[in-house]
């Protein structure tokens, strides 16, 4: 390596797309930097290329370094994430950007903006190197995080496809890294009456893009599980309601689901819905983490299959791992329905892929036609 001013640097323009993830830090604290590049340093799947100050330095030497994943800081001195982000990816197309920021609602609001802007994903940090667990934690997302974006950036090619049914098909699934085949089940022939909403890493984009192309007269309530820390899911809310002028919130206990509305499961809550007499109230509770998560979408997916049975529809967005699929199994048996964003369109295929490659949707689209698709089923057209 050669140093550059503040920026660690190595010559890697030419280098082909091959080898270890090239990672570049962007971190005013020499200690996290220090400590991020002791772990991934570690670790064969990784090479740091440059380690920056501040985002103006990030900016400078983006093309030199050949990065191909920017773990990028919110706030540092000169140039601050935000500003540094539109610009490293003018600079480098199709960089994978990581918002990194500590949990305080300021840099929960600004990581948003961050993912509106073409950040990937973000990660809560610890506040210093020698905070314990919270530590470990983030050792173990960031790499998991940082291996399934090489991944999907290494292997990306193709177009995405519509791929939809009206009856049980089977269809090769292209775009399945595993290239199992898919089998489709036909929707349910009722309209829908609520719609059930899962995601994770990558999720906040794809929930502005789905639900901007819905429109605001839904005539449904719609409930939404992303997997976000505490704080993270307020300001999620917030940016859903200033993009598409539904009225969307945090879900609290015992408030009752109405069309029209988004309710968004709190960080560190499950959200279940449970009948209270003739109106479908929120239930909120912090029993075990499932598939590690809390919230977790398998909890909300199956109490939606017990009180909406056929008028239930489950949308599985894109996410690592494969949580909504013991749930989504729930509301397929109730004769609901189940819809999958593509990998394609997915930043990472990991939730909507385990639904598809366990024959439980009834759709596998790219996240374009998610919207009018659904707007076809509210419209009982394709039923």
């Amino acid at each position: 390596m050669a140093v550059v001013g503040k920026a660690v640097i190595e010559n890697s323009v030419n280098k082909p797309h091959l080898g270890p993830y090239r990672i570049m830090l962007v971190d005013d604290s020499a200690v996290i930097r220090g400590m991020m590049t002791r772990w991934l340093s570690a670790d064969a799947d990784f090479e740091i290329v440059a380690s920056c100050h501040n985002g103006a330095h990030a900016v400078q030497h983006i093309t030199a370094s050949g990065a191909e994943i920017v773990i990028l800081d919110i706030e540092m001195p000169e140039m601050d994430g935000l500003t540094a982000l539109p610009l490293l990816i003018k600079k480098a197309p199709g960089l994978q950007v990581i918002m990194a920021s500590t949990l305080t609602r300021r840099n929960a609001d600004i990581s948003m903006r961050a993912l509106s802007l073409g950040a990937v994903d973000y990660i809560p940090k610890p506040e210093s190197a020698r905070s314990g667990t919270a530590s470990a934690d983030f050792q173990r997302d960031l790499i998991q995080k940082l291996k399934l974006l090489g991944a999907r950036l290494r292997r990306r090619t193709g177009n995405g496809k519509v791929i939809s049914s009206l009856a049980p098909t089977q269809f090769s699934a292209g775009k399945s890294p595993k290239s199992k085949v898919i089998s489709l089940r036909k929707p349910s022939s009722l309209r829908p009456e609520i719609i059930a909403i899962g995601s994770s890493t990558g999720g906040p984009q794809a929930l502005f893009t789905l639900l901007s192309g819905l429109g605001k007269a839904i005539n449904v309530p719609i409930v939404i599980t992303q997997h976000m820390p505490p704080t993270f899911t307020a300001i999620l809310a917030e940016h859903i309601q200033s993009l598409t002028g539904i009225p969307a919130r945090e879900a609290m206990t015992g408030e009752v689901v109405k069309p029209n509305q988004i309710l968004v499961a709190p960080g560190d809550f499950h959200m279940r819905l449970e009948r209270s007499g003739t109106d479908k109230v929120i239930k909120l509770d912090k029993s075990p983490p499932v598939n590690f998560c809390r919230p977790a979408v398998d909890p909300m997916f199956t109490s939606i299959a017990g009180i909406y049975g056929r008028t239930a529809l489950g949308v599985v967005l894109t996410g690592m791992g494969h949580d909504g699929r013991q749930g989504g199994q729930c509301i397929a048996d109730a004769g609901g329905s189940i819809l999958a964003q593509d990998d394609e369109s997915s930043v990472v295929w990991g939730m909507p892929g385990a639904v598809a490659e366990a024959g439980l949707c009834s759709a596998v689209v790219p996240l374009s036609e998610m919207a009018p698709l659904i707007k076809r089923y509210l419209q009982g057209i394709s039923l």
